[in-house]
C-alpha cells in the first residue's frame, strides 16, 4: 500500500472516528431510571431544529414551551415536559401570593388545562410570585387559596400545575417561594396530587443547600426538577459545587416518576454540554 493512499485511509477514519464514539456512547446510554428533559430557552436555533438534535441526543422531552410551539415538539416524538399556559409578562414576580391577580392566574391555568392535556403536556409551570412586603403567612395563605381553584380542573384533566421555588439572593430579588418549606407549606394545605413544586435545584442550593435531604423529605410535594450548576448556572460538571450524579441516584432511588430537566446557559457548544448532563443524570 502507498503511503498516500495510507495517509488518506487513516486521514478517513479519524474523521469517522467521533461519530462511531458518538453511536456507541449513545448505545451504553440506553435506559436509566430518570426521565430527562431539556430547557428549550437554553438552546440556540429554531425549535423545529433544536427537536430533533434533541431527540437525536436521546432526550424525551423538551421544557418551558409555549401553547403555539406544542405541537412542533410532539411532531419531533418529544413530550412538552412542562409548558407556559400563556405569553403574560411578568410571569414571574406577579404570581398567586397576590390575591388581585388570582382572576387573571386562575382563568389562564384552568383555560390551559384542557388544552394541555389534549396534547400530552403533563405540566404547566406556576410562580409564587414577588413578596413586595407580605409576610410568609400571607403569602402562603393567598397561594392556597388561588390554587385550590385551580386544583380541581387539573385533576380532572390529569395535569399537574408546578410552581417553581426560585432563588432570591442572586437572580430573582424579592420572590417570595424562596425556600422549600415555604413551598411544602402551600403544597400541604392545598393537598392535590396535582398541585406541586418545581424544585430547581440550581435555587434551591443557592438558597438552603442540603439538597439531597430536602428532595427526600419532600418529596411527596415535588412535580419536576429543574438543573444547573452552582455557580453560575453553567454544566453540571466538576467545575461547580454540586455532584448530580448522587443527586441523581437520590431523585430516582425515590421512585419520582416525573420529568428531570437540564435548564443552565452552557459554557461551550450547547448541545454537547446537554448530552453530557444527560449522560451524568443517567442513574
Amino acid at each position: 500500500m502507498s503511503s498516500g493512499l495510507s495517509r488518506r485511509l487513516l486521514l478517513k477514519a479519524s474523521a469517522l472516528a467521533p461519530a462511531f464514539a458518538a453511536t456507541a456512547a449513545a448505545a451504553q446510554d440506553a435506559g436509566g431510571r430518570l426521565k430527562q428533559s431539556v430547557c428549550r430557552w437554553t438552546l440556540p436555533g429554531a425549535l423545529p431544529e433544536v427537536c430533533a438534535k434533541v431527540k437525536a441526543i436521546g432526550f424525551t422531552g423538551i421544557d418551558l414551551l409555549y401553547p403555539d410551539e406544542w405541537e412542533t415538539a410532539r411532531a419531533a416524538g418529544l413530550t412538552v415536559s412542562m409548558g407556559y399556559a400563556s405569553h403574560r409578562k411578568a410571569f414571574i414576580p406577579d404570581g398567586f401570593n397576590d390575591p388581585a391577580l388570582h382572576p387573571v392566574l386562575i382563568e389562564e391555568l384552568t383555560t390551559a388545562i384542557p388544552k394541555a392535556a389534549q396534547a400530552g403536556v403533563p405540566n404547566l409551570i406556576a410562580m409564587f410570585g414577588n413578596r413586595k412586603g407580605r409576610s410568609d403567612a400571607d403569602g402562603i395563605t393567598n397561594c392556597v387559596a388561588g390554587l385550590a381553584k385551580v386544583a380541581p380542573v387539573a385533576e380532572q384533566h390529569g395535569v399537574t400545575i408546578c410552581v417553581e421555588l426560585l432563588n432570591s439572593k442572586v437572580d430573582h430579588k424579592d420572590y417570595q417561594g424562596d425556600r422549600t418549606a415555604f413551598g411544602a407549606e402551600v403544597m400541604r394545605r392545598v393537598g392535590s396530587p396535582r398541585v406541586k413544586l418545581l424544585y430547581d435545584i440550581y435555587h434551591m442550593q443557592i438558597m438552603e443547600g442540603d439538597v439531597v435531604r430536602t428532595i427526600r423529605e419532600n418529596k411527596a410535594f415535588i412535580g419536576h426538577f429543574h438543573t444547573g450548576g452552582v455557580p453560575g448556572r453553567h454544566e453540571i460538571d466538576d467545575t461547580q459545587e454540586l455532584n448530580y450524579r448522587a443527586i441523581a441516584r437520590a431523585i430516582a432511588d425515590q421512585g419520582f416518576q416525573g420529568f428531570v430537566a437540564h435548564e443552565f446557559i452552557a459554557t461551550g457548544e450547547p448541545f454537547a454540554a446537554i448530552a453530557a448532563a444527560r449522560r451524568t443524570c443517567l442513574v
